[in-house]
């Protein structure tokens, strides 16, 4: 009877919450808690240089400065080839390393840390996994990708730096870094420069793995796998912290030469908490470029640190400046073309947010993208939605699309006339 009385009395008590006053629709007009900005897309013409048939694309976004001006490329690439790599995304593993392109072979890592060397023809020349023998292979995930002077390196999620021989594949030294996890490799001369997640900075000598000198930031507790990497040539070192710190360096010895902080709130966004820098720095002649995920992208004097102007968008990753326009894809999905004098947008476009409604209805998975890259005279995005989308740089109009089966898991990247993705699947796409 006592458990019938209080089933009873919950009953009448949602009964009543039921029957209470109907909620009072105030009059007046609605207005977005997310305000967004006024922006007239332009038409704006762009003087873009020559197309160059480069033959490698070592680092990330091409190079140890991050920047290639116009790679050459098919307006209407046709797929040569798609064959694995190894171990594709899932619940626990992600990968996140570009392809890197030397002497006529692409190098990938996959999800669980193998590493392999695949021909122009897509015939697999050899695999190795890195996976230390005192780990299991789930127990981390991560990493990137550099290729120079006839060795790859490669950095894993187990805090591990290895060089490999890049004709065989064999091991030359390791040097375990004791960090939660690092971003791709950047090589320059005689060092390879890497950030650690826990907001520690090495420069490491190239032929033996030794650790030459360090650097120590603020650690942050919101980071990204694998995190943007050093932009180098042989007058500065540039590191991005996930604190959001940049601090660059002379390359002998490692002495300071200025910081910075690149931060960003943007109003109303909840990711905007996230301090992490996921465009890494791009070199362009004595200027750099730095963005945040917390929405922020920064111009810089590459010799002193000087902010030339701020612009008030995320990247996701390295921005491309090319002309007098800066393109990069900011924190809300959006292809966006900034002036590179005063960083003001000239146009956005936006892209998939998320997948679209299968049979049972929608879906709450995020599109990713990755990119942009300049070639063939057109921007170059790759979505996890199975699309590699095509822009015209001038107006950032929609002007063609291929598609990738599986959805892209990298950035674009383009050699010798052909454009490389992975996709989540762990397969190696080629295009030309």
């Amino acid at each position: 009877m006592t458990g019938h009385f209080r089933l009873s009395a919950v009953c009448a008590f949602a009964l009543l919450l039921g029957c209470g006053e109907t909620d009072v629709i105030l009059p007046g007009e609605r207005f977005d808690i997310r305000p967004q900005q006024n922006i007239v897309n332009q038409s704006a013409p762009i003087a873009l240089p020559d197309q160059v048939a480069n033959a490698s694309w070592t680092h990330r976004n091409g190079n140890a400065s991050h920047q290639i001006s116009h790679p050459a490329l098919s307006s209407t690439p046709q797929q040569l080839f798609a064959t694995s790599i190894g171990e594709g995304d899932s619940l626990r593993a992600r990968i996140t390393a570009d392809p890197v392109v030397s002497n006529g072979v692409i190098y990938t890592l996959d999800a669980l840390a193998s590493v392999t060397a695949t021909s122009l023809s897509g015939a697999r020349l050899w695999s190795v996994n890195l996976t230390p023998g005192s780990d299991g292979a789930l127990d981390a995930s991560g990493g990137g990708v550099a290729v120079a002077g006839g060795r790859v390196f490669v950095t894993t999620g187990f805090g591990e730096v290895v060089m490999l021989d890049a004709a065989s594949g064999g091991e030359i030294w390791t040097q375990d870094l004791d960090a939660p996890g690092v971003s791709a490799p950047t090589v320059f001369g005689d060092l390879a420069y890497i950030v650690g997640r826990d907001g520690t900075g090495w420069a490491l000598e190239a032929d033996s793995g030794r650790i030459r000198w360090q650097l120590t930031a603020t650690p942050a507790l919101g980071v990204f796998a694998g995190g943007a990497g050093v932009a180098a040539d042989s007058n500065i070192a540039i590191f991005p912290f996930p604190s959001g710190e940049v601090i660059a360096t002379f390359p002998e010895g490692g002495l300071q030469r200025w910081s910075t902080v690149v931060s960003g709130a943007r109003s109303g966004s909840a990711a905007a908490t996230i301090s992490d820098i996921a465009g890494d720095p791009v070199i362009r002649g004595n200027d750099v470029y730095i963005g945040s995920f917390a929405g922020q992208i920064v111009k810089l004097d590459v010799s002193n640190g000087d902010r030339i102007w701020t612009a008030q968008e995320g990247a996701i990753s390295p921005v491309w400046p090319v002309g007098n326009a800066v393109f990069a894809l900011n924190d809300l999905n959006e292809l966006v073309r900034l002036n590179d004098s005063d960083g003001t947008p000239v146009w956005k476009v936006q892209l998939p947010g998320l997948l679209e409604a299968g049979f049972f209805g929608g879906s709450n998975e995020v599109v990713a993208h990755y990119g942009p890259v300049l070639a063939g005279g057109r921007l170059i995005v790759a979505s996890s939605d199975g699309l590699i989308r095509q822009f015209d740089p001038v107006s950032g109009a929609l002007v063609g699309s291929i598609p990738i089966e599986g959805g892209a898991a990298t950035n674009p990247v383009v050699a010798g006339q052909t454009l490389y993705v992975v996709s989540k699947t762990g397969q190696l796409h080629a295009f030309r």
